[in-house]
Formats: C-alpha cells, structure tokens, sequence
C-alpha cells in the first residue's frame, strides 16, 4: 500500500523529474521522466500504466519503457503491459507517438499477436480493478485537453489516496471527493499569482485557485502539491501561505517520498 514519487515536477532540471509514480511496484501512474530513475529490474515488474492525459511530460517514458523490457518480458512469456487511458489519450499515442516516425508502434511489436504494450481506454466515473487487487476510480479534472484524475483504494480499507493530473478548477472532481474518504490528495500548482493568467489559459492551477478550491474540502487529508517548475516552489509556497488560511496547509512532494495509507 505505497505510493513512490519517480516525478512531480512541471519541467526538468537537475534533480527535478516530471510527473510518474509508482504504485506498489507494479503499476504506473503517468510516465513523466522520473521513469528513468528505475533500474531494469524493476521497469520489468511494471505490468499496468495509468495515464492522466495526452500531454509529453506524463507520457516520455513510456514508449522508452516498452523498449527496454521489451526483450526480457518476450523471454518470460509475459503479457503486454496494459496502458490505460481516456479514448482521447489513446487516440494521441497511436496517432502521434506510436505511429512509426515519432516511435515504432510497440502495440504491435515485437509481433501484432504479442506485442509488449495495449491500449486500454476507459471513461470517467468507471471503477478498474489493478492487476494487484488494489482499486480505482477514473476522476474528471478540467485541463487543456481531455484529461482525469484517479483515487486509489486501500486493500484493507474504504480509505483513498487521490491524484487530481494536471487541472484547473474543477466542481465535479470536487462533488466526487466529498464521497469519499481520502487519507492523501495530490494536487498541482503550476504558476505563481503572477501568472494567474497563464495558469487559467492552459488549464492549470495558481495560490488563488487552488487554495479556492481547498475550500471545498469538508474534512482534511493530508494535501501535497506538484508540477511547479524548477526553482519556483518558494515564491509559490509564498503566495499560498499569503492567502486566507485554510484548515491544512499543504506540503510539496519530492522524489524519492514515498506515501503509505491504509
């Protein structure tokens, strides 16, 4: 019952990686480039992706990865990783990524009948089953382009971690949460107060809107925040801690952090 922070930034500098996570092991949740920090090893034991939407730094390394476990898991007679997305996200990656001049099509190689990668979609408000037993929920969230969120059950108990992707303001997300009983919510930031307008634009969120948004929360998890850009976390912890005070204050998240619940 652990989540691994490969990723939570909004761009790439030194010790900063875009957003990936590790669920127990076995499942990914996007594949920013903190992907690449896993040895091989442990990208073979990989056997499900979760993606929040279309856009590059939540999906980089996944056609990387298909091409380094590619050979091992052929040898092992492992089925194809499972990418799970929305229709419009699958739509993308065959369109623009695996399409033989961006990246070879990896779900149909190294055969069509046996190809180390499919692709899954699946709608918002739709429960999945993981391949380790675990359980999730598709959320909305409110972004650029077609994107969501997903709420990770306990194994043991009625208990969520939640991930919002990358969003904006976002009512239903909000309307789904109160249903449920969320030990950690994971949430972006992306711009300072002085890019509101940017943040707004391309379907992010700033001090304002998030801490806006907080406000709905009828009872309080632990909040930890991501996508900043590299360097700007301190003016953007700034602003937040200058806005009208909420009931919890929330925590970057760094790589390597690690997130238990039960």
């Amino acid at each position: 019952m652990s989540l691994r922070v490969l990723g939570c930034s909004g761009a790439i500098a030194a010790g900063f990686r875009t957003t990936s996570f590790l669920l127990d092991e076995r499942v990914l949740m996007d594949a920013g480039t903190g992907v690449g920090d896993l040895t091989l090893e442990q990208l073979e034991r990989i056997d499900q992706v979760l993606l929040t939407h279309s856009h590059l730094d939540h999906i980089l390394s996944l056609p990387l990865l298909a091409d380094s476990v590619m050979r091992r898991r052929r040898a092992q007679g492992r089925p194809p990783i499972e990418v799970m997305a929305l229709p419009q996200t699958v739509q993308a990656l065959r369109e623009h990524l695996f399409n033989n001049q961006i990246w070879p099509d990896f779900t149909r190689l190294p055969t069509p009948e046996a190809p180390v990668l499919c692709l899954r979609p699946i709608e918002l408000g739709q429960r999945l089953t993981l391949c380790t037993g675990r359980g999730v929920e598709v959320l909305p969230a409110a972004h650029t382009v077609p994107g969501c969120g997903y709420a990770l059950r306990s194994l043991t108990h009625d208990h969520w971690l939640v991930f919002t992707g990358d969003t904006g303001p976002c009512p239903a997300f909000w309307e789904r949460l109160h249903s449920l009983t969320v030990s950690h919510l994971i949430i972006e930031v992306a711009f300072g107060d002085d890019e509101c307008w940017l943040a707004s634009v391309s379907g992010h969120h700033c001090p304002t809107t998030l801490t806006a948004e907080l406000r709905h929360l009828r009872y309080w998890p632990e909040v930890w925040l991501t996508h900043m850009k590299p360097g700007e976390a301190p003016a953007v912890l700034a602003q937040l801690a200058a806005q009208p005070a909420v009931s919890s204050r929330p925590r970057v998240l760094e790589v390597g952090q690690t997130l238990h619940w039960d």
